[in-house]
Formats: structure tokens, C-alpha cells, sequence
């Protein structure tokens, strides 16, 4: 495909590409070198790029400084790994039944569905906290799992149905004709055939978790067990000064176990997102 390009446009789209990529990292490399760095001279000016007092202490002091920083980030994947299943029990039904049914409103509701995505959370904070206080599950773990999925589904269902779209009729069809339930159908016919567009789902829905789990943290929940890492990182911030480096240190060894899920996962993830995209 690159033969259609002359040289200066590959230079181009491979410049492009190093730009946003540098464009990208760039925050996560301030951060580690912030880490590195003793905190009375991490506000030097001028603006030192380069020291010869780099150190790991901030790693080792961070555990001390917050006692429960394990326990925050344990939090935080088990928040987003709980809202990410819960969530795909409902999308795998709905989006089915998106792809395959006729039913009354069936457009309308997706197009609420999208709407819903368009709102943040936080313009529902007020009607949220009173729906959370009459279930009786402020300061759990609930508190945040149940509108982290609430907000997720609409965007996982849009994903999967158009995924399940792209599976040949033809194979349902004739596992009807072989005398399969329509549950029996998608569970041994239409699950396997969709799994890189799950693997897409779940990774989505895990980022979305994962992103939001500091407003609901904050609103909803005022036990420090409880707490996910974004919240957790405020406990560095003290009454005289705040310990930077060890913040860096702490956000990047939260975001760390994530960072090396996905490293591993990306070559399906590309998979499924590319899987349907030519024709046959």
C-alpha cells in the first residue's frame, strides 16, 4: 500500500505519526523523570532537563508516605474490572438484540443511548448521590461500580451491535434449522465468532472505568479502604508542602499494571477493531 505514496509523503505520514506519539508521551516521561528527581529540586529555574541526583527513593518512600497505596490501587483495577463485567452481561444481550430483532423504538432508543453519552457525570452528581443514598450503598464499593456501568453500557452497546452486524446471518439461520434456541445460538454460535469485537468492548469499558472513577470516588464514597488511586493521590498532598515526586511515583506504579495488560492485548485489540472492515 505504501507504493502508492512517494518518499516525501511516507516522511510525512512517519513524521505525523512520531509528532503525536512524542505528543502523547511526553506527559507520562515528565512524570517519570519527576519521580526520579529529590523533591527540593524538582522546581529549579531554570528548568533543568537533565540531573545527576536521580534516584528511585521516591518509589521506596511512597509506600510509607500513604500506607494504603496498595490497597488504593487494588481498588482501582478491582472497581474497573467489576464495572467491566457487569457490564458486559447487559451489553451482550442488548446489542444482540439490536442486531438481529425488530422491535418498537428501536432507533429512537439507540439515539437516546448516544445521547446519554454526550453527559459527564458530573451534571448528574446531585440526582445520583440521592439515587445512591436511597439504595443504601454510599461509601462501598458499589457506590462506584453501579454509575460507572450505568454509563458504560450505552457506549458498549453501540460497539458490540455494530460488531455482531458484520456476523453472516447465515450461520443463525442455520442453527435454527438445526432446532437451537435463540439463547443457544448466541452463546455457542455468535459469542465465539464476536470475541475480538469483546475483547474491543471490554478494553473500552475498561478505560472508561478507569477514567472516571475519581468524580465518583470523591462524591459518593468517604471510606479510605474504598478508595481508588486518583482519590488516594491526595492523601501526598499535605498541610505544608506536597511530595510531587512521590505522586508521579505513585500514579505511574497504578497505571503501570494497566499498561502492560494492554501490551499484550494489543494485537487483538487492533484485531477486533479492524475485523469486518474489507469485504470478502
Amino acid at each position: 500500500m505504501m507504493d502508492r505514496y512517494s518518499i516525501w509523503q511516507i516522511i510525512g505520514i512517519y513524521a505525523a505519526m512520531a509528532a503525536f506519539l512524542i505528543f502523547l508521551l511526553l506527559p507520562f516521561f515528565e512524570m517519570f523523570m519527576a519521580s526520579l528527581r529529590p523533591l527540593e529540586h524538582l522546581f529549579r529555574s531554570p528548568y533543568q532537563f537533565w540531573s545527576d541526583d536521580f534516584s528511585f527513593k521516591a518509589y521506596q518512600d511512597m509506600w510509607n508516605t500513604v500506607p494504603l497505596l496498595g490497597r488504593y490501587i487494588f481498588n482501582s483495577i478491582f472497581i474497573s474490572t467489576a464495572v467491566t463485567l457487569i457490564t458486559l452481561i447487559f451489553v451482550i444481550p442488548a446489542s444482540y438484540a439490536y442486531a438481529r430483532l425488530d422491535f418498537p423504538f428501536k432507533n429512537i432508543s439507540l439515539s437516546i443511548f448516544l445521547g446519554v453519552n454526550m453527559f459527564t457525570g458530573a451534571v448528574l452528581l446531585i440526582p445520583l448521590y440521592r439515587v445512591m443514598a436511597t439504595m443504601g450503598i454510599l461509601n462501598t464499593y458499589w457506590a462506584m461500580i453501579v454509575p460507572g456501568v450505568a454509563f458504560l453500557i450505552p457506549t458498549g452497546i453501540w460497539l458490540l451491535r455494530s460488531y455482531l452486524e458484520k456476523i453472516p446471518l447465515e450461520l443463525e439461520e442455520a442453527a435454527f434449522m438445526d432446532g437451537a434456541s435463540r439463547i443457544y445460538t448466541l452463546r455457542r454460535v455468535v459469542l465465539p465468532l464476536a470475541l475480538p469485537g469483546l475483547l474491543v468492548v471490554s478494553i473500552a469499558v475498561f478505560i472508561g472505568a478507569y477514567a472516571q472513577q475519581f468524580l465518583f470516588a470523591i462524591t459518593f464514597n468517604q471510606t479510605r479502604e474504598y478508595q481508588p488511586l486518583p482519590a488516594g493521590l491526595f492523601e501526598f498532598i499535605g498541610y505544608q508542602s506536597v511530595t510531587w515526586n512521590e505522586m508521579m511515583a505513585a500514579a505511574l506504579t497504578g497505571v503501570l499494571p494497566v499498561m502492560i495488560i494492554f501490551l499484550f492485548l494489543q494485537k487483538y485489540l487492533v484485531a477486533g477493531l479492524t475485523a469486518g472492515a474489507v469485504k470478502e
